[in-house]
């Protein structure tokens, strides 16, 4: 593993998570434990920070107030994300708008302007990727190729500081 350039591993990191589209926010609760919360990425363009819809009353929320340091996680089947960073709640009715969608409905039915939805902005400082190019039939083959072979599987592992 090595650390990239920020401008190429920002770019690396910005293309895997075009893929996902939820993730596991971790938190540290009151006793000082690791708690993840699945969550829905609700923006895809990634410039350091990631975007989800919450509920107030979330779990989550009394875990950041004590503690906004968290991460987040996301895989799919030939990549995965771990995003280290801080988290915040934002009450920007704008970009709860611009953010909202019918899947968001489903847990929050009375719209954006329930008292309860809010904004939790993740932003990252550093981020590590694991990457099998080529999708699935790619790390099918290499996977083969590994056990044929003795050899590691070929895949892509950076970490990029943010």
């Amino acid at each position: 593993m090595t650390v990239t350039d920020t401008t190429d591993g920002t770019a690396k990191v910005a293309e895997l998570l075009k893929d996902f589209r939820f993730a596991m926010l971790t938190t540290v609760d009151e006793m000082g434990k690791l708690v993840a919360h699945p969550l829905t990425v609700q923006e895809r363009e990634f410039d350091g920070d990631l975007w989800f819809v919450i509920g107030r009353n979330a779990s989550a929320v009394t875990h950041i107030a004590l503690n906004p340091s968290v991460g987040v996680s996301l895989s799919s089947n030939d990549s995965w994300v771990s995003l280290s960073g801080t988290a915040e709640l934002v009450d920007d009715h704008a970009k709860l708008e611009e953010l909202w969608n019918g899947a968001i409905e489903a847990w929050f039915p009375e719209g954006p302007s329930d008292p309860n939805v809010t904004l939790l902005k993740f932003s990252a400082d550093s981020a590590e990727y694991w990457d099998s190019p080529g999708g699935k039939v790619a790390s099918l083959m290499s996977f083969v190729k590994s056990k044929v072979t003795g050899e590691s599987l070929d895949a892509d592992n950076e970490k990029v500081d943010l």
